[in-house]
């Protein structure tokens, strides 16, 4: 196995750091990474912030679900989804362009969400660990606030960065499911209750946990995950934000 293919294997979510700050090279790499992404046209629909005011990386962490290790990480960055830029220029030039609308908004995040990966394979490369954070998807009002959003601008993803804790790089890398029950040939297949419960009972057993009924587990996970006020939250924050889309 190659070198990169190694690192994207080992590479894990870190949300202990050292007490270390990113040095500015290794930064810009990390941030040049991003710049190299594919992106929907040659248009790189996204814009990036780099958190480094203290204040706002605290209010950060805890308006995303109150995780105070955001707050620590020594990088912070916010992936915007950005429709903003290209609307201005082709006002500025008198295009008389239609409104941005949802389709435009879901190609830019995943021009965002495209170069946020690409920061995240190229720091595991550069030996600085990493992890996403969704809830950034939360709160949209008094993260738009913070943030200085205008209309046609979304937070698609944010990522903290910072050289792991020993604790992190001894940590085991949790289990994926199996290949055969994510990867399909042509046409998508949905899985049958058997198989929903075959597919959790494999991976439990290779995390060497004690034996658990796979019904229980997936009961849990909507209960924990699915069910839960933060992704409640998140989907109310995701429908107003698309709302805006709507109303232009």
């Amino acid at each position: 196995m190659n070198e990169v293919l190694m690192q994207i294997k080992n590479r894990k979510s870190v949300r202990v750091f050292e007490e270390r700050q990113v040095e500015d090279e290794v930064k810009n790499e990390i941030l040049n990474a991003a710049l190299e992404a594919p992106t929907a046209g040659g248009m790189m629909l996204y814009s990036i912030l780099d958190i480094t005011d203290e204040r706002l990386k605290e209010r950060l962490s805890v308006v995303c679900d109150n995780q105070p290790f955001i707050a620590k990480a020594p990088l912070v960055l916010v992936f915007l989804a950005d429709y903003q830029r290209w609307y201005d220029a082709y006002c500025f030039e008198g295009c008389n362009p239609r409104k941005p609308g949802e389709g435009d908004i879901l190609l830019a995040c995943a021009d965002a969400i495209i170069a946020a990966q690409n920061t995240v394979v190229a720091a595991e490369s550069l030996g600085v660990g990493s992890c996403y954070i969704g809830d950034i998807i939360e709160n949209c009002e008094t993260v738009r606030d913070l943030l200085d959003l205008p209309d046609y601008v979304l937070p698609a993803a944010m990522v903290v960065y910072g050289y792991p804790a020993e604790s992190q790089r001894i940590r085991k890398k949790p289990v994926r499911f199996e290949k055969d029950y994510i990867v399909f040939k042509n046409k998508y297949r949905r899985l049958t209750k058997e198989e929903h419960r075959e597919m959790h009972s494999i991976r439990n057993k290779k995390s060497g946990l004690l034996e658990r009924d796979a019904s229980e587990i997936i009961k849990a996970n909507c209960a924990r995950k699915y069910m839960s006020d933060f992704s409640l939250e998140m989907n109310r924050s995701a429908s107003e934000y698309l709302k805006k889309f709507r109303e232009k």
